[in-house]
């Protein structure tokens, strides 16, 4: 989970952050040093203290796992002994698959619970509505994300927000998408948005809108010229999106097919 687990954290750390306030009721936390001090040396995902001080442990899990109430525990009495109290627990389940875990664990006489998330449970138009654009990402897993049009509205939300901004929002979305498998759908949907000059270097959505390019320019190509030989073909592919563009344009005016590398 390490690439969402990294995600997810940026997200939730970030000023401003509804999700944030959806799980802790606290719009703000002085994030502290997270390390447990176990024998184990487990670490948990991210620590808190509100303005009230008192102690918030938030951990994120993408997959069930029979243990993971044990694990909370552990993670909960490790806080305690490094910072002098137990912290109010809350688990956020992001995975794919449905919610199946408990979040509590019970002896004879006694019983240890946490508060336990489903992010589908959360309410995705008021992540929509946040001017953070981290929570317009994170809507794309609630139920919110099962609409027709959502990815579209997050791509717009995200085109609409700082400049400065889109690029940590596009990584943060083609991360995310994975626990979805929206990554074909992002991809087709970037291509229209006016985002698309933002995004052709980044490492996700680059290559696959330079694909898309060569293969259109190519389709156009063949309709225009016949069978496309291999050497131009080759020489399509080391072509940058931008000279790809140029090629596109000369297409509508070449009389020969050497004619669309003319400079």
């Amino acid at each position: 989970m390490h690439e969402y687990d990294v995600a997810l954290k940026r997200i939730l750390t970030r000023p401003g952050s509804a999700l944030l306030t959806a799980l802790t009721g606290s719009s703000s936390l002085e994030w502290l040093n997270v390390e447990a001090p176990l024998v184990r040396n487990l670490r948990v995902d991210l620590l808190g203290k509100s303005a009230d001080g008192e102690l918030i442990h938030i951990e994120l899990q993408s997959r069930n796992e029979k243990d993971f109430p044990l694990r909370m525990g552990e993670y909960s009495f490790g806080v305690a002994l490094r910072h002098g109290s137990i912290p109010r627990q809350v688990a956020l389940y992001v995975g794919a698959d449905p919610l199946r875990m408990s979040n509590e664990v019970a002896g004879s006489d006694w019983i240890y619970r946490f508060r336990l998330v489903d992010i589908r449970d959360v309410d995705g138009e008021n992540l929509m509505a946040s001017d953070n654009p981290g929570d317009n990402v994170i809507a794309i897993l609630t139920k919110f994300g099962n609409e027709p049009d959502a990815v579209r509205r997050v791509l717009r939300r995200i085109a609409d927000g700082p400049h400065e901004d889109r690029n940590e929002a596009v990584a943060e979305l083609s991360i995310l998408a994975g626990l979805r498998n929206l990554g074909g759908e992002i991809e087709r949907e970037a291509r229209k948005m006016p985002i698309q000059e933002d995004i052709r270097d980044h490492d996700y959505f680059g290559p696959l809108i330079r694909q898309g390019q060569v293969k259109l320019l190519l389709s156009q190509m063949e309709r225009r010229f016949g069978d496309i030989p291999v050497q131009i073909r080759k020489r399509l592919d080391g072509l940058t999106p931008d000279q790809i563009d140029a090629v596109a344009l000369r297409l509508l005016d070449a009389r020969r097919i050497e004619d669309l590398f003319v400079q």
